[in-house]
Protein backbone atom coordinates (compact mmCIF):
# COMPACT_ATOMS: atom_id res chain seq x y z
CA UNK A 1 0.00 0.00 0.00
CA UNK A 2 1.48 3.23 -1.34
CA UNK A 3 0.99 6.99 0.38
CA UNK A 4 1.32 9.72 -1.75
CA UNK A 5 1.24 13.19 -1.33
CA UNK A 6 -1.57 13.59 -3.30
CA UNK A 7 -3.77 10.33 -2.81
CA UNK A 8 -5.61 8.32 -0.20
CA UNK A 9 -6.27 5.20 -0.16
CA UNK A 10 -8.98 3.27 1.18
CA UNK A 11 -7.41 0.51 1.92
CA UNK A 12 -5.09 1.96 4.48
CA UNK A 13 -7.81 3.81 6.05
CA UNK A 14 -8.06 1.65 9.30
CA UNK A 15 -4.21 2.80 10.09
CA UNK A 16 -4.87 6.87 9.05
CA UNK A 17 -7.85 6.33 11.19
CA UNK A 18 -5.24 5.88 14.14
CA UNK A 19 -3.54 8.90 13.72
CA UNK A 20 -6.14 11.55 13.84
CA UNK A 21 -6.91 14.12 16.60
CA UNK A 22 -8.85 16.57 17.45
CA UNK A 23 -7.15 19.98 18.90
CA UNK A 24 -8.08 23.19 20.77
CA UNK A 25 -6.11 26.07 19.01
CA UNK A 26 -7.10 29.93 19.91
CA UNK A 27 -5.56 33.52 19.60
CA UNK A 28 -7.23 36.03 21.85
CA UNK A 29 -5.66 39.40 22.57
CA UNK A 30 -6.34 43.15 22.52
CA UNK A 31 -6.03 44.34 18.85
CA UNK A 32 -3.86 42.92 15.85
CA UNK A 33 -4.05 40.04 14.00
CA UNK A 34 -3.28 36.86 16.39
CA UNK A 35 0.02 36.35 15.06
CA UNK A 36 -1.56 36.33 11.52
CA UNK A 37 0.13 37.95 8.24
CA UNK A 38 -3.15 39.69 8.06
CA UNK A 39 -3.77 41.48 4.58
CA UNK A 40 0.07 42.56 4.66
CA UNK A 41 2.69 40.93 2.45
CA UNK A 42 5.65 38.62 4.44
CA UNK A 43 8.85 39.79 4.17
CA UNK A 44 12.24 38.54 4.76
CA UNK A 45 14.88 38.88 7.43
CA UNK A 46 14.92 39.67 11.26
CA UNK A 47 15.99 38.01 14.23
CA UNK A 48 13.00 36.51 16.28
CA UNK A 49 13.97 36.31 20.16
CA UNK A 50 12.29 33.99 22.38
CA UNK A 51 12.04 33.81 25.89
CA UNK A 52 11.80 30.19 27.50
CA UNK A 53 11.56 29.52 31.33
CA UNK A 54 14.39 26.54 31.63
CA UNK A 55 17.03 24.82 29.45
CA UNK A 56 17.01 20.63 29.46
CA UNK A 57 21.18 20.99 29.44
CA UNK A 58 20.85 18.93 25.79
CA UNK A 59 20.56 20.55 21.95
CA UNK A 60 20.17 16.88 20.75
CA UNK A 61 16.50 16.75 19.62
CA UNK A 62 16.40 13.20 19.50
CA UNK A 63 17.37 13.09 23.35
CA UNK A 64 15.04 16.45 24.24
CA UNK A 65 11.81 15.63 26.23
CA UNK A 66 11.48 19.16 27.27
CA UNK A 67 9.04 21.88 25.35
CA UNK A 68 11.34 24.67 26.46
CA UNK A 69 14.39 23.20 24.82
CA UNK A 70 12.14 21.42 22.08
CA UNK A 71 11.04 24.68 20.89
CA UNK A 72 14.50 25.85 19.51
CA UNK A 73 16.09 22.18 18.75
CA UNK A 74 13.09 21.43 16.26
CA UNK A 75 14.20 24.07 14.36
CA UNK A 76 16.92 22.53 13.03
CA UNK A 77 15.98 18.59 12.40
CA UNK A 78 14.14 17.63 9.94
CA UNK A 79 11.56 14.35 10.04
CA UNK A 80 10.44 11.80 7.54
CA UNK A 81 6.99 12.47 7.71
CA UNK A 82 4.71 15.50 9.37
CA UNK A 83 1.80 15.45 11.16
CA UNK A 84 -1.28 18.07 10.21
CA UNK A 85 -2.21 19.87 13.93
CA UNK A 86 -5.52 20.35 12.42
CA UNK A 87 -6.48 16.57 11.19
CA UNK A 88 -4.13 14.84 12.74
CA UNK A 89 -3.31 13.22 9.05
CA UNK A 90 0.52 12.56 8.34
CA UNK A 91 1.48 13.91 5.11
CA UNK A 92 4.99 13.87 3.77
CA UNK A 93 8.55 15.82 4.58
CA UNK A 94 11.89 14.40 3.88
CA UNK A 95 9.88 11.19 2.80
CA UNK A 96 8.01 11.66 -0.42
CA UNK A 97 5.75 8.46 -0.04
CA UNK A 98 5.90 5.48 1.80
CA UNK A 99 4.52 1.96 1.57
CA UNK A 100 3.54 -0.17 4.73
CA UNK A 101 2.45 -4.16 4.40
CA UNK A 102 -1.28 -5.18 5.61
CA UNK A 103 0.50 -6.02 9.25
CA UNK A 104 2.01 -2.54 9.87
CA UNK A 105 5.41 -4.77 10.32
CA UNK A 106 7.15 -3.87 6.97
CA UNK A 107 7.26 0.19 6.52
CA UNK A 108 8.92 1.46 3.17
CA UNK A 109 9.89 4.79 2.99
CA UNK A 110 10.79 6.80 -0.21
CA UNK A 111 13.05 9.53 0.20
CA UNK A 112 13.03 12.81 -1.51
CA UNK A 113 16.11 13.42 -3.77
CA UNK A 114 18.81 16.52 -3.24
CA UNK A 115 18.38 17.18 0.57
CA UNK A 116 21.82 17.88 2.22
CA UNK A 117 22.54 18.60 5.82
CA UNK A 118 24.15 21.62 7.36
CA UNK A 119 27.43 20.05 7.06
CA UNK A 120 26.94 19.67 3.13
CA UNK A 121 26.22 15.63 2.93
CA UNK A 122 23.61 14.31 1.77
CA UNK A 123 20.57 12.50 2.84
CA UNK A 124 20.36 8.67 1.63
CA UNK A 125 18.84 5.51 3.26
CA UNK A 126 21.61 4.53 4.88
CA UNK A 127 21.85 7.96 6.77
CA UNK A 128 18.23 7.08 8.07
CA UNK A 129 19.52 3.23 8.57
CA UNK A 130 22.17 4.75 10.96
CA UNK A 131 20.45 7.00 12.63
CA UNK A 132 17.91 4.29 14.16
CA UNK A 133 20.54 1.99 14.75
CA UNK A 134 21.95 4.30 16.80
CA UNK A 135 18.58 4.95 18.98
CA UNK A 136 18.85 2.11 21.45
CA UNK A 137 22.27 3.19 22.36
CA UNK A 138 20.89 6.78 23.12
CA UNK A 139 20.80 6.13 27.00
CA UNK A 140 18.76 7.75 29.60
CA UNK A 141 17.97 10.68 27.74
CA UNK A 142 16.21 8.73 24.60
CA UNK A 143 13.96 6.76 25.77
CA UNK A 144 10.94 7.91 23.79
CA UNK A 145 13.31 7.63 20.52
CA UNK A 146 13.64 3.96 22.23
CA UNK A 147 9.96 3.37 22.79
CA UNK A 148 9.25 4.28 19.00
CA UNK A 149 11.41 2.26 17.70
CA UNK A 150 10.78 -0.74 20.47
CA UNK A 151 10.53 -4.56 18.22
CA UNK A 152 12.78 -3.13 15.59
CA UNK A 153 13.92 -6.23 13.52
CA UNK A 154 15.93 -4.49 10.90
CA UNK A 155 16.26 -1.22 8.87
CA UNK A 156 17.34 -2.06 5.54
CA UNK A 157 18.76 0.00 2.67
CA UNK A 158 17.09 -0.49 -0.37
CA UNK A 159 18.50 1.84 -2.66
CA UNK A 160 20.09 4.98 -1.97
CA UNK A 161 16.75 7.03 -1.52
CA UNK A 162 14.48 3.96 -0.16
CA UNK A 163 15.04 2.35 3.54
CA UNK A 164 13.44 -0.17 4.97
CA UNK A 165 11.84 -0.52 8.64
CA UNK A 166 10.22 -4.03 9.77
CA UNK A 167 9.38 -4.84 13.07
CA UNK A 168 8.96 -7.97 14.45
CA UNK A 169 5.40 -7.46 15.77
CA UNK A 170 2.40 -5.14 14.26
CA UNK A 171 3.57 -1.67 15.18
CA UNK A 172 0.76 0.77 14.30
CA UNK A 173 2.05 3.69 15.95
CA UNK A 174 5.25 4.08 13.67
CA UNK A 175 4.17 5.92 11.28
CA UNK A 176 3.37 8.73 13.45
CA UNK A 177 6.39 8.18 15.54
CA UNK A 178 8.07 9.23 12.28
CA UNK A 179 6.34 12.80 12.46
CA UNK A 180 8.22 13.32 15.87
CA UNK A 181 11.58 15.60 17.24
CA UNK A 182 12.46 12.30 18.62
CA UNK A 183 13.06 10.35 15.54
CA UNK A 184 14.34 13.48 13.47
CA UNK A 185 17.23 12.89 11.38
CA UNK A 186 20.56 13.69 12.21
CA UNK A 187 23.39 13.89 9.75
CA UNK A 188 26.03 10.55 10.23
CA UNK A 189 28.59 12.76 11.42
CA UNK A 190 26.52 13.69 14.51
CA UNK A 191 24.67 9.64 14.43
CA UNK A 192 29.00 8.64 15.08
CA UNK A 193 28.94 11.22 18.43
CA UNK A 194 28.33 10.19 22.31
CA UNK A 195 25.26 10.93 23.09
CA UNK A 196 26.71 13.09 25.92
CA UNK A 197 28.31 15.05 22.63
CA UNK A 198 25.37 15.16 20.71
CA UNK A 199 23.78 17.01 24.13
CA UNK A 200 26.28 19.34 24.56
CA UNK A 201 27.70 20.08 21.44
CA UNK A 202 24.31 19.95 19.26
CA UNK A 203 23.54 17.95 15.81
CA UNK A 204 23.98 18.56 12.09
CA UNK A 205 20.77 18.56 10.78
CA UNK A 206 19.16 19.05 7.54
CA UNK A 207 16.44 21.75 9.00
CA UNK A 208 15.83 25.40 7.82
CA UNK A 209 17.78 26.55 11.04
CA UNK A 210 21.39 25.95 11.71
CA UNK A 211 22.49 25.55 15.65
CA UNK A 212 25.51 28.11 15.53
CA UNK A 213 25.61 28.76 19.67
CA UNK A 214 24.70 26.81 22.93
CA UNK A 215 25.70 28.53 26.25
CA UNK A 216 23.97 26.43 29.31
CA UNK A 217 21.16 27.50 30.91
CA UNK A 218 21.66 30.89 29.55
CA UNK A 219 21.01 31.06 25.77
CA UNK A 220 20.61 28.87 22.65
CA UNK A 221 21.01 30.60 19.00
CA UNK A 222 20.06 29.42 15.52
CA UNK A 223 20.74 30.85 12.13
CA UNK A 224 18.71 30.59 9.23
CA UNK A 225 19.66 27.29 6.51
CA UNK A 226 20.93 29.23 3.01
CA UNK A 227 19.98 27.10 0.41
CA UNK A 228 16.95 25.24 2.26
CA UNK A 229 14.36 23.57 -0.02
CA UNK A 230 12.42 20.68 1.51
CA UNK A 231 10.26 21.59 4.35
CA UNK A 232 7.61 20.22 5.45
CA UNK A 233 3.98 19.95 2.83
CA UNK A 234 2.25 21.57 5.35
CA UNK A 235 4.57 24.85 5.53
CA UNK A 236 3.10 27.64 3.41
CA UNK A 237 6.53 29.04 2.37
CA UNK A 238 8.72 26.94 -0.23
CA UNK A 239 12.81 27.21 0.28
CA UNK A 240 14.13 28.94 3.01
CA UNK A 241 12.60 30.33 6.18
CA UNK A 242 11.90 34.13 6.14
CA UNK A 243 13.67 34.99 10.02
CA UNK A 244 17.59 35.42 9.64
CA UNK A 245 18.40 34.57 13.09
CA UNK A 246 16.70 32.59 16.39
CA UNK A 247 18.12 33.51 19.93
CA UNK A 248 16.21 31.60 23.01
CA UNK A 249 17.45 33.13 25.95
CA UNK A 250 16.53 31.50 29.28
CA UNK A 251 14.76 33.31 31.64
CA UNK A 252 13.27 31.21 34.77
CA UNK A 253 11.47 34.25 36.49
CA UNK A 254 7.67 34.12 34.80
CA UNK A 255 7.21 37.79 35.47
CA UNK A 256 10.33 38.82 34.18
CA UNK A 257 9.46 37.15 30.54
CA UNK A 258 5.89 38.34 30.34
CA UNK A 259 8.07 42.15 31.42
CA UNK A 260 10.49 42.07 28.86
CA UNK A 261 7.87 41.13 26.41
CA UNK A 262 5.81 43.88 27.23
CA UNK A 263 8.94 46.24 27.08
CA UNK A 264 9.92 45.05 23.60
CA UNK A 265 12.92 43.18 24.67
CA UNK A 266 11.61 40.12 23.32
CA UNK A 267 9.43 38.73 20.82
CA UNK A 268 7.81 35.82 22.44
CA UNK A 269 7.63 33.98 25.25
CA UNK A 270 6.78 30.88 27.02
CA UNK A 271 4.85 29.39 29.68
CA UNK A 272 2.68 32.28 30.42
CA UNK A 273 0.40 31.44 33.39
CA UNK A 274 -2.78 33.07 34.87
CA UNK A 275 -1.00 35.33 36.69
CA UNK A 276 0.47 37.31 33.70
CA UNK A 277 -2.70 36.93 31.51
CA UNK A 278 -4.30 40.27 31.66
CA UNK A 279 -1.28 42.17 31.63
CA UNK A 280 -0.09 40.82 28.47
CA UNK A 281 -3.59 40.93 27.19
CA UNK A 282 -3.41 45.04 27.81
CA UNK A 283 -0.53 45.31 25.57
CA UNK A 284 0.47 44.70 22.26
CA UNK A 285 0.19 40.68 22.56
CA UNK A 286 -1.18 38.01 21.26
CA UNK A 287 -1.73 34.75 23.47
CA UNK A 288 -1.51 31.75 21.76
CA UNK A 289 -3.15 28.17 23.47
CA UNK A 290 -3.33 25.14 22.21
CA UNK A 291 -3.96 21.92 24.44
CA UNK A 292 -1.41 19.30 24.53
CA UNK A 293 -2.62 15.60 23.81
CA UNK A 294 -0.68 12.49 25.46
CA UNK A 295 -0.26 11.91 29.75
CA UNK A 296 -1.68 14.89 31.08
CA UNK A 297 0.51 16.64 34.08
CA UNK A 298 0.11 14.52 37.29
CA UNK A 299 1.94 11.86 39.62
CA UNK A 300 3.85 9.49 38.80
CA UNK A 301 3.79 7.03 41.58
CA UNK A 302 7.16 5.18 42.68
CA UNK A 303 5.01 1.71 43.01
CA UNK A 304 8.08 -0.16 44.36
CA UNK A 305 8.36 2.52 47.15
CA UNK A 306 6.39 0.77 50.69
CA UNK A 307 3.85 3.06 51.33
CA UNK A 308 2.90 3.30 47.17
CA UNK A 309 2.73 -0.32 46.96
CA UNK A 310 -0.60 -0.22 49.12
CA UNK A 311 -3.57 0.58 46.41
CA UNK A 312 -5.98 2.50 48.55
CA UNK A 313 -3.20 4.61 49.38
CA UNK A 314 -2.69 5.78 45.92
CA UNK A 315 -6.27 5.59 45.08
CA UNK A 316 -6.67 7.89 48.13
CA UNK A 317 -4.38 10.65 47.00
CA UNK A 318 -6.41 10.13 43.63
CA UNK A 319 -9.75 10.97 45.80
CA UNK A 320 -7.50 13.71 47.47
CA UNK A 321 -6.84 15.90 44.64
CA UNK A 322 -9.25 18.74 43.76
CA UNK A 323 -8.52 19.03 39.97
CA UNK A 324 -10.62 21.95 39.48
CA UNK A 325 -9.34 24.08 41.86
CA UNK A 326 -6.10 23.43 40.91
CA UNK A 327 -7.28 24.10 36.80
CA UNK A 328 -8.81 27.82 38.08
CA UNK A 329 -6.09 28.58 40.28
CA UNK A 330 -2.88 28.27 38.44
CA UNK A 331 -3.20 27.20 34.94
CA UNK A 332 -4.04 29.39 31.79
CA UNK A 333 -7.83 30.24 31.10
CA UNK A 334 -9.02 27.32 29.64
CA UNK A 335 -6.75 24.88 31.12
CA UNK A 336 -9.23 21.70 31.80
CA UNK A 337 -8.74 19.70 35.00
CA UNK A 338 -7.36 15.87 33.99
CA UNK A 339 -10.74 13.03 33.51
CA UNK A 340 -8.03 10.60 32.23
CA UNK A 341 -4.97 10.01 32.27
CA UNK A 342 -4.36 10.95 28.56
CA UNK A 343 -5.50 14.25 27.35
CA UNK A 344 -8.95 14.69 26.00
CA UNK A 345 -7.14 15.79 22.94
CA UNK A 346 -5.43 12.33 22.17
CA UNK A 347 -7.03 9.79 20.04
CA UNK A 348 -9.12 6.60 21.77
CA UNK A 349 -9.45 9.24 24.99
CA UNK A 350 -11.98 7.73 27.39
CA UNK A 351 -13.44 9.85 30.29
CA UNK A 352 -13.25 8.61 33.31
CA UNK A 353 -13.83 11.70 35.08
CA UNK A 354 -16.08 9.72 38.02
CA UNK A 355 -13.23 7.77 38.72
CA UNK A 356 -11.16 11.12 39.48
CA UNK A 357 -13.71 13.09 41.49
CA UNK A 358 -12.81 14.99 44.48
CA UNK A 359 -13.55 13.95 47.37
CA UNK A 360 -12.05 14.00 50.68
CA UNK A 361 -14.30 12.14 52.71
CA UNK A 362 -13.47 9.01 50.53
CA UNK A 363 -9.68 9.92 50.64
CA UNK A 364 -9.62 9.50 54.53
CA UNK A 365 -11.65 6.46 54.43
CA UNK A 366 -9.66 4.65 52.36
CA UNK A 367 -6.69 5.83 54.81
CA UNK A 368 -8.42 4.62 57.79
CA UNK A 369 -9.09 1.16 56.15
CA UNK A 370 -5.58 1.01 55.14
CA UNK A 371 -4.67 1.09 58.43
CA UNK A 372 -3.19 5.00 58.73
CA UNK A 373 -5.17 6.46 61.39
CA UNK A 374 -5.06 10.14 62.29
CA UNK A 375 -3.54 11.60 65.16
CA UNK A 376 -4.95 14.85 66.51
CA UNK A 377 -2.92 17.02 64.39
CA UNK A 378 -4.58 15.42 61.04
CA UNK A 379 -1.62 13.59 60.94
CA UNK A 380 -1.36 9.88 60.14
CA UNK A 381 0.67 7.28 61.44
CA UNK A 382 0.90 3.82 60.91
CA UNK A 383 3.19 1.23 62.63
CA UNK A 384 4.61 4.14 64.19
CA UNK A 385 5.51 5.32 60.76
CA UNK A 386 4.58 8.97 59.49
CA UNK A 387 2.44 8.76 56.09
CA UNK A 388 4.95 11.03 54.53
CA UNK A 389 5.50 11.31 50.40
CA UNK A 390 8.18 13.44 48.51
CA UNK A 391 7.08 14.92 45.29
CA UNK A 392 10.03 15.68 43.10
CA UNK A 393 9.44 18.11 40.45
CA UNK A 394 11.30 20.44 38.13
CA UNK A 395 11.54 23.84 37.39
CA UNK A 396 10.32 23.59 32.72
CA UNK A 397 6.97 25.27 33.62
CA UNK A 398 6.05 28.34 35.62
CA UNK A 399 3.07 26.55 37.30
CA UNK A 400 4.62 23.32 38.46
CA UNK A 401 5.49 25.03 41.68
CA UNK A 402 2.13 26.85 42.23
CA UNK A 403 0.21 23.50 41.12
CA UNK A 404 1.92 21.49 43.74
CA UNK A 405 1.63 23.68 46.75
CA UNK A 406 -2.05 23.46 46.17
CA UNK A 407 -1.44 19.37 45.65
CA UNK A 408 0.40 20.00 48.93
CA UNK A 409 -2.67 21.36 50.94
CA UNK A 410 -5.18 19.32 49.67
CA UNK A 411 -3.17 16.08 50.47
CA UNK A 412 -2.08 17.58 54.06
CA UNK A 413 -5.81 18.03 54.40
CA UNK A 414 -6.20 14.78 54.61
CA UNK A 415 -3.22 13.20 56.44
CA UNK A 416 -0.35 12.72 54.16
CA UNK A 417 2.17 15.00 54.09
CA UNK A 418 4.25 16.36 51.25
CA UNK A 419 7.52 17.59 51.01
CA UNK A 420 7.96 19.05 47.46
CA UNK A 421 11.63 18.28 45.82
CA UNK A 422 13.29 20.45 42.75
CA UNK A 423 15.53 19.35 40.58
CA UNK A 424 17.30 20.72 37.70
CA UNK A 425 15.34 20.09 34.40
CA UNK A 426 18.32 18.51 33.19
CA UNK A 427 17.98 15.72 36.18
CA UNK A 428 14.49 14.88 34.84
CA UNK A 429 15.27 11.61 33.02
CA UNK A 430 18.03 10.26 35.25
CA UNK A 431 15.69 10.67 38.30
CA UNK A 432 13.14 8.70 36.37
CA UNK A 433 15.96 6.14 35.55
CA UNK A 434 17.51 5.46 38.93
CA UNK A 435 13.66 5.17 40.22
CA UNK A 436 15.51 7.58 43.77
CA UNK A 437 12.22 9.49 43.69
CA UNK A 438 8.51 8.73 45.82
CA UNK A 439 6.11 10.76 43.65
CA UNK A 440 7.39 13.03 40.28
CA UNK A 441 5.58 15.41 38.74
CA UNK A 442 5.16 15.56 34.99
CA UNK A 443 3.64 14.93 31.90
CA UNK A 444 4.41 13.86 28.08
CA UNK A 445 3.00 15.27 24.92
CA UNK A 446 2.36 12.81 22.22
CA UNK A 447 -0.69 13.14 19.43
CA UNK A 448 -0.80 9.15 19.66
CA UNK A 449 -1.99 6.88 22.61
CA UNK A 450 0.98 4.64 22.43
CA UNK A 451 2.62 7.19 24.53
CA UNK A 452 0.87 5.07 27.48
CA UNK A 453 3.21 2.31 26.45
CA UNK A 454 6.10 4.67 26.38
CA UNK A 455 5.46 5.32 29.93
CA UNK A 456 3.91 2.40 31.70
CA UNK A 457 5.00 -0.95 29.85
CA UNK A 458 7.04 -2.79 32.63
CA UNK A 459 8.38 -4.16 29.42
CA UNK A 460 10.29 -0.57 28.33
CA UNK A 461 11.33 1.88 30.68
CA UNK A 462 9.28 0.90 33.90
CA UNK A 463 9.80 3.95 35.26
CA UNK A 464 6.76 4.01 37.87
CA UNK A 465 8.30 0.51 38.79
CA UNK A 466 4.84 -1.13 37.94
CA UNK A 467 4.53 -5.26 38.27
CA UNK A 468 3.80 -6.98 35.37
CA UNK A 469 -0.29 -7.06 35.12
CA UNK A 470 -3.04 -7.19 32.53
CA UNK A 471 -2.08 -3.72 31.66
CA UNK A 472 0.83 -4.83 29.71
CA UNK A 473 -1.42 -7.17 27.70
CA UNK A 474 -3.66 -4.16 26.99
CA UNK A 475 -0.30 -1.94 26.22
CA UNK A 476 1.31 -4.29 23.81
CA UNK A 477 -1.93 -5.71 21.69
CA UNK A 478 -2.87 -2.21 21.51
CA UNK A 479 0.20 -1.49 19.68
CA UNK A 480 0.06 -4.14 17.53
CA UNK A 481 -3.44 -4.49 15.92
CA UNK A 482 -4.73 -2.07 12.75
CA UNK A 483 -8.27 -3.03 13.54
CA UNK A 484 -9.22 0.64 14.80
CA UNK A 485 -12.18 -0.43 16.99
CA UNK A 486 -10.13 -2.63 18.67
CA UNK A 487 -7.06 -0.91 19.33
CA UNK A 488 -9.47 1.94 21.01
CA UNK A 489 -11.20 -0.90 23.00
CA UNK A 490 -7.69 -1.71 24.41
CA UNK A 491 -6.41 1.84 24.74
CA UNK A 492 -10.20 2.73 27.04
CA UNK A 493 -8.85 -0.85 28.88
CA UNK A 494 -5.31 0.49 29.45
CA UNK A 495 -6.60 4.12 30.86
CA UNK A 496 -9.22 2.36 33.06
CA UNK A 497 -6.80 -0.29 34.71
CA UNK A 498 -4.06 3.23 34.89
CA UNK A 499 -7.00 5.24 36.93
CA UNK A 500 -8.63 2.60 38.95
CA UNK A 501 -5.46 0.60 40.11
CA UNK A 502 -3.84 4.44 40.59
CA UNK A 503 -1.04 3.58 39.05
CA UNK A 504 -0.95 7.46 38.27
CA UNK A 505 -2.82 9.99 39.75
CA UNK A 506 -3.94 12.33 36.94
CA UNK A 507 -4.08 15.94 37.79
CA UNK A 508 -4.65 19.04 35.21
CA UNK A 509 -4.17 18.86 31.13
CA UNK A 510 -1.53 20.56 29.62
CA UNK A 511 -2.35 23.97 27.78
CA UNK A 512 0.33 25.39 26.15
CA UNK A 513 -0.02 29.11 25.87
CA UNK A 514 2.57 31.55 24.67
CA UNK A 515 2.99 35.25 24.65
CA UNK A 516 3.98 36.62 20.88
CA UNK A 517 4.24 40.29 20.01
CA UNK A 518 2.09 41.18 17.68
CA UNK A 519 4.88 42.51 15.02
CA UNK A 520 5.58 38.21 14.56
CA UNK A 521 3.39 36.51 12.62
CA UNK A 522 3.01 33.03 11.37
CA UNK A 523 4.60 31.59 14.34
CA UNK A 524 2.44 27.99 14.26
CA UNK A 525 1.98 25.01 16.81
CA UNK A 526 2.43 21.60 15.14
CA UNK A 527 0.59 18.66 16.27
CA UNK A 528 2.34 18.39 19.67
CA UNK A 529 1.88 21.87 20.37
CA UNK A 530 5.15 23.08 19.71
CA UNK A 531 6.07 24.99 17.11
CA UNK A 532 7.78 25.37 13.61
CA UNK A 533 9.73 29.16 12.77
CA UNK A 534 9.95 28.32 8.94
CA UNK A 535 7.12 30.47 8.05
CA UNK A 536 7.42 33.01 11.08
CA UNK A 537 7.90 36.67 10.10
CA UNK A 538 8.78 40.12 11.59
CA UNK A 539 7.07 42.95 10.41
Amino acid sequence: MKALPDIRLSQWAPLAALLTTSVLLTACGSGGDDSGSGSRPAKSGGTLTFAVGSDAGCVDPQQSGSNESIYSVRQSVDSLTDQDPETGKIVPWLAKSWDIDAEATTFTFHLRSGVTFSDGSELTAQVVKDNFDAVPKLGALGTLAQGYLSGVKSTTVVDPLTVKVTFKVPNAQFLQATSTHSLGIESSASVKKTPQQKCSDGVIGSGPFVLKQYVQNQSITLAKRTGYAWGSSLWSKKGEAYLDKLVFKVVPEAGVRAGSLQSGQVDAISSVGKANEAALKGGRVTLLRRANPGVVFGLGFNNARPVLKETKVRQAILSAIDRQQIADTVFPTGTQPATSVLAHTTPDYTNLASDLAFDAARAKSLLDTAGWKAGSDGSRTKDGKKLSLTITWFPNSATNQPALELVQQQLNAVGVDVVLKQLQVSQFSTTLQSGDFDVVWGNVTRSDPDILRSSFSTQLGNFYHLSASSLDTALSAQAATTDTAKRKQLVVEAQKLLVQNAYYAPVVELQTQLGVSKKVHDLAFDSGSRIQLHDTWIG
